[in-house]
């Protein structure tokens, strides 16, 4: 199966089985998804996770790297990996802050290609101010270790898939009902916005982690 159709399978998935989400949960920001719809939107994620392979919690977060709040959240998540290594990270890339977050979206993902995603999600979501141009974005990369010629060439060739991947995320954003960035996934539950650290391990531990701190 190509990544475009599994690509489309699981975005057919997840809006079957998201009908079935979001009961209210116990903790007061969060809302319950259901275990079909937390597989949905983990399938054929196209980008790499961050932390452990074997994670028994993954934390999903819907960003744009031009979101000051995303960009807040960014070391908080990697603390969170760092403290607990039942949990993983999968960033999806839902840029709605204009035509520079499109650019660096789709610049990102297609560093995919030459395995650098991460590097390129780290490089633009730590920026220390906006990114207001293709030229501030590529200069990002270029530092990240990016080769920028075969960057090219991937948007180029991967258009198709890349556009699907945004047009994936975006739909799987509006259905979990986020109005703006950063949205989460923790486990089975679904945040509006940004978490502490401390309240990220709360959640992470409810849907079945057991921070190493705490084991007996």
């Amino acid at each position: 199966m190509t990544r475009l159709a599994s690509l489309r399978r699981s975005a057919a998935l997840l809006f079957g089985a998201l009908a079935l989400c979001c009961a209210p949960a116990a903790h007061a920001q969060a809302a319950e998804i259901s275990p079909a719809g937390k597989a949905a939107i983990l399938a054929s994620p196209g980008v790499p996770f961050a932390g452990a392979k074997a994670a028994k919690v993954t934390v999903v977060e819907y960003l744009d790297f031009n979101c000051p709040y995303c960009k807040r959240e960014a070391p908080i998540l990697k603390q969170l990996i760092a403290a607990d290594p039942n949990v993983r990270v999968l960033y999806k890339d839902w840029p709605i802050f204009g035509g520079a977050s499109v650019y660096a979206a789709k610049a990102a993902l297609a560093a995919g290609w030459q395995g650098r995603y991460l590097q390129a999600h780290d490089a633009l979501i730590s920026a220390p101010s906006r990114l207001s141009s293709q030229a501030e974005v590529r200069d990002r990369l270029k530092t990240a270790g990016v080769d920028l010629t075969r960057l090219d060439r991937d948007l180029a060739s991967h258009r198709v898939v890349i556009d699907a991947m945004l047009k994936r995320n975006d739909a799987e954003a509006r259905r979990l009902a986020f109005q703006g960035t950063p949205g989460l996934v923790v486990g089975g539950y679904v945040v509006a916005g940004g978490l502490g650290l401390d309240d990220l391990r709360k959640l992470a531990t409810a849907s079945g982690s057991t921070p190493a701190a705490k084991r007996r």
